[in-house]
């Protein structure tokens, strides 16, 4: 794990995550899934949204609790229920991750379609966008928003050109975003993984080397060693990089 920061005399102790609030989006396999266990192993109170509920919340034996809920992200008023929800269940937000993404199959620009293209932006873009929004009334200072970009917001693909779209776009807003709410106290971090053993890999190439490729569970372990530095600590991105030789 390579994570960018800047020189700071905040104390390097790791702050407990038990009794905090979190919600992970597109929570209901892959990444989030692993994270959202993981925040809620480590005492989280932990809302899964994703547009498929999880078939049954794993059996938790800590003080944390993790539940699924539905939401379509690309959709402003099943986002607002969502934070809605939050606000009646907890009261407030600790900490945001916006997972949930979507790909699309190998293809050149003149092959996509209009609908894929929307679909992979709403979701990507728009998505992060809308939840972000809905989260801030919620957040206070020491609060921390994580964005799940991978590193197609900065390293392109052939054939993934809305996929490389989008979250080159998230990228910029993880950014923005991160300016606006210096003052107020809110971390804003960008996720930027290498190639993970995950199902999208079916898309457009199933029989990928997932023996060399970062595990969801050190992604997730990743996470929460970030989200337990100290409020003060100041830290940017979260970049790691799979075995040598999967891409």
């Amino acid at each position: 794990m390579e994570s960018e920061r800047k020189p700071n005399s905040a104390s390097s102790a790791l702050q407990s995550l038990e009794g905090k609030t979190a919600v992970v989006t597109g929570g209901n396999k892959g990444i989030g899934l692993a994270i959202a266990t993981a925040l809620a192993d480590q005492g989280c109170r932990v809302m899964v949204a994703s547009r498929n509920v999880l078939p049954k919340t794993p059996r938790r034996d800590t003080s944390g609790e993790l539940i699924s809920v539905k939401c379509d992200i690309r959709d402003a008023s099943s986002v607002k229920q969502l934070f809605a929800s939050v606000q009646e269940r907890y009261g407030s937000l600790d900490i945001l991750i916006n997972n949930a993404g979507v790909a699309h199959g190998l293809a050149p620009v003149d092959g996509i379609s209009i609908e894929t293209w929307m679909s992979v932006i709403e979701t990507n873009l728009t998505g992060t966008f809308l939840c972000a929004r809905a989260a801030l009334p919620l957040m206070h200072p020491g609060g921390t928003i994580v964005n799940n970009l991978s590193i197609a917001a900065e390293q392109t693909f052939a054939g993934m050109s809305a996929y490389n779209a989008s979250k080159a776009g998230a990228l910029g807003f993880t950014n923005a975003l991160r300016e606006d709410l210096r003052k107020r106290g809110i971390r804003v971090l960008a996720l930027l993984p290498g190639a993970t053993a995950t199902d999208i890999w079916q898309q457009f190439w199933p029989d990928a080397p997932r023996e060399k490729m970062l595990s969801t569970a050190t992604v997730a372990e990743a996470v929460l060693h970030v989200l337990a530095l100290p409020a003060n600590a100041t830290i940017e991105e979260i970049r790691l990089g799979p075995a040598a030789g999967v891409l």
